[in-house]
């Protein structure tokens, strides 16, 4: 799995595994990866992600889907910077992402479409990611007019 797809996916997976009770496993799954690549890290990992856990539980009980998707965001960025510096942990990530994240997750929230919309420009080209498949689009058009979405 390309490492940013792979980090914006685990992100949003460990966000949504941290409003279940069974956040404890998701946080020493997370944890793992961090004490096998970053060891002098995984301790400061495991007290952000207990704090990420009070943070989540607000945005459920003020049903705020921007404080989530903040919230998600900034794991995703841990993650893929984790994954920059350690490309060799992908293949970790993504066990524990398949193992460990995604069970704990409810069935709508793993089968969950966000709307992602994508646009080219001129000769511009984007990646989208939709449910762990790559769209992939080039414009053709001529002076900046929009030619292909994702969405």
């Amino acid at each position: 799995m390309d490492p940013a797809a792979l980090a914006a996916l685990a992100g949003s997976s460990l966000v949504g595994a941290m409003a279940t009770d069974a956040w404890e496993h998701a946080r020493d799954g997370v944890v793992a990866v961090w004490r096998r690549f970053r060891p002098d890290r995984a301790d400061v990992v495991g007290e952000d992600l207990a704090e990420l856990r009070r943070d989540v539980l607000v945005a459920e009980e003020q049903e705020d889907e921007r404080l989530r998707e903040a919230l998600a965001a900034d794991w995703q960025q841990r993650l893929s910077e984790l994954l920059r510096r350690q490309p060799e942990l992908a293949g970790e990530l993504e066990r524990v992402l398949d193992e460990v994240l995604a069970p704990l997750l409810p069935e709508e929230a793993r089968t969950r479409v966000y709307k992602q919309t994508n646009i080219a420009h001129g000769n511009g080209r984007v990646f989208g990611v939709q449910r762990g498949n790559l769209i992939y689009h080039e414009g053709k058009g001529q002076g900046g007019s929009p030619e292909g979405a994702a969405g």
